[in-house]
């Protein structure tokens, strides 16, 4: 059984959230499930959309048994998808990786590379 305790609670009105660092104590366990911590704050705090929810930079101390990160709480999912980084998005299952082949990003490299220091309308090619 693991205790989520929250500190730092922040309603941040502009971005549509409630933004929070979050405390797990889980002595003699193993790390606790980003999943698992999902569930159990909307659960906390009565979200009607999992979600919703987002839980990341998860570290453990020293020894184990207490692991500390960040959690953010958005009050519907068009703001969370607005706001939260793409890979954030990705790991949720809220967005689809777009996977470019190595050739694509190269030659998208090099097309920027040849118009550096160009005018931007003379530069086009």
């Amino acid at each position: 059984m693991a205790t989520i305790r929250t500190r730092k609670f922040m309603s941040n009105r502009l971005l549509g959230r409630k933004q929070f660092v979050l405390d797990v104590l889980h002595p003699g366990k193993a790390n606790v499930s980003k999943t698992e911590l999902r569930e159990k704050l909307t659960k906390m705090y009565d979200v009607k959309d999992l979600n919703c929810v987002f839980v990341f930079g998860m570290r453990t101390q020293f020894g184990g048994g207490k692991s500390s990160g960040f959690g953010l709480i958005y009050d519907n999912v068009e703001v969370a998808k607005k706001f939260e980084p793409k890979y954030r998005l990705v790991r949720n299952g809220l967005a689809e990786v777009v996977s470019k082949s190595r050739k694509q990003i190269k030659e998208r490299k090099n097309r920027t590379k040849s118009l550096r220091g160009v005018k931007k309308n003379s530069g086009k090619k």
